[in-house]
């Protein structure tokens, strides 16, 4: 008799519902999460920050959603047409008196940038590089408030601050992506949930791209929403053939030194298509040097919120140094962004779009973050130092002094 040989087992699939604990915030080690569910399934992780506070009131962030330069909406939900109108801020202060109890929604991004305490939250995520981070959204709506079914092309970690909302996500791979004709936001036509969750403080729910999902406010509730930056390959091509095109001078140009006599003088032949593969070749041929040059000062500028620029007041390079002896720091201005890549022996920090020659040390040192006090600058080699006063000419660094003690 013949046998017949025994299939392996399928791989158990990783629960979509996990309890955090005070060690593991993500229920699960970093390591854990990328491998099973990071861009590849949703996760709910009850009690993820259970032990921390709202880092904001939904008084600050309408009081934000008034601020010149916020980026602030609006989303009031007719339930009767379900219809969906978009406002966009910023907001006179009467228009949060004049609306109902129900059904709308105040959306603020890049709160991250304007509040200490909420890009705190970020620090949390650290498994993940830093230059893949985007914003931190937040949302505060009132019963029935919502912004409708719709579906997002980056990952996405909803954090419940205050109260509750109540989530339901498709995970059907197949499920339809159509979006509504006619509607001021990209609202899917269909949405037929296959998971339902009631969300309260401390919950998060991780979202990979291209998952359908809605939520709606059972209380008046805070959700804070950690994004990533995904930019299309749209956008990755355009940038880089502007990159490349401002390096090419009016001599590159297609070349036929070869040509024969052609059998028909409309055709593209072969040929032809060859010599335009090599004039192109060039450019299809970037080295990783040139590559992580485009590159970092890509992504550190995508997307930004804002442009630093220097203050009125600008120190001379001296009249810094003295106030960091005297107990002052260098802050990066909260719309910064930077990373960081080698160069060689060297590297290149990028910020905002531009590129810095650093040593390994001090690029991965300047690209933390974190503020620099004295002994900061004193450890850093003469070409970071440089790099760093440069960066505080471009408004990149800011200098807060010490603070001097009353004298009685």
């Amino acid at each position: 008799m013949a046998l017949t040989p025994r299939r392996p087992a399928a791989a158990p699939v990783p629960p979509i519902e996990v309890q955090a604990s005070a060690r593991q915030r993500m229920g699960m080690s970093p390591a854990e999460f990328l491998r099973d569910y990071w861009q590849k399934r949703p996760l709910l992780i009850r009690g993820a920050f259970a032990d921390l506070p709202c880092p904001i009131t939904p008084e600050d962030l309408a009081g934000l959603a008034c601020e010149e330069g916020a980026l602030a909406r609006l989303v009031l939900h007719d339930r009767r047409r379900d219809h969906y109108a978009l406002e966009t801020g910023p907001f006179p202060e009467e228009r949060f008196a004049q609306l109902s109890e129900r059904d709308w929604s105040l959306l603020v991004q890049d709160v991250d940038k304007w509040d200490a305490d909420v890009a705190a939250l970020r620090a949390h995520y650290g498994f993940l590089p830093r230059w893949r981070i985007d914003d931190i959204m937040i949302s505060y709506a009132v019963p029935g408030g919502s912004v409708g079914p719709h579906v997002d092309q980056y990952d996405v970690f909803l954090m419940q601050g205050l109260g509750e909302r109540r989530w339901q996500i498709d995970v059907d791979p197949a499920a339809p992506k159509a979006f509504r004709e006619g509607a001021q936001l990209r609202l899917l036509k269909d949405f037929t949930p296959s998971h339902e969750w009631l969300l309260g403080p401390g919950d998060v729910l991780y979202l990979p791209p291209g998952v359908p999902h809605h939520g709606v406010a059972e209380t008046p509730c805070l959700t804070l929403s950690l994004g990533m930056r995904a930019p299309s390959v749209n956008e990755l091509v355009t940038d880089l053939a502007d990159e490349l095109a401002a390096n090419l001078g009016e001599e590159a140009r297609y070349a036929d030194p070869d040509l024969a006599p052609a059998n028909d003088i409309a055709e593209i032949d072969t040929a032809a298509l060859q010599r335009v593969r090599t004039a192109l070749a060039p450019l299809l041929a970037m080295d990783d040097a040139a590559l992580m040059h485009w590159f970092g000062r890509f992504i550190s500028g995508y997307r930004n919120a804002g442009t630093p620029q220097p203050g009125p007041r600008l120190p001379s390079r001296a009249k810094l140094e003295s106030a960091l002896d005297d107990g002052g720091c260098l802050h990066w201005h909260p719309f910064s962004r930077s990373a960081w890549g080698r160069a060689g022996r060297g590297a290149v920090l990028f910020v905002h779009g531009h590129a810095h020659p650093c040593s390994q040390a001090g690029a991965r040192r300047l690209a933390r973050g974190d503020a620099l006090a004295s002994a900061d600058w004193a450890a850093l080699k003469p070409l970071d130092r440089d790099t760093a006063w440069a960066l505080v000419q471009a408004g990149q660094l800011v200098l807060q002094t010490a603070r001097k003690p009353r004298s009685r």
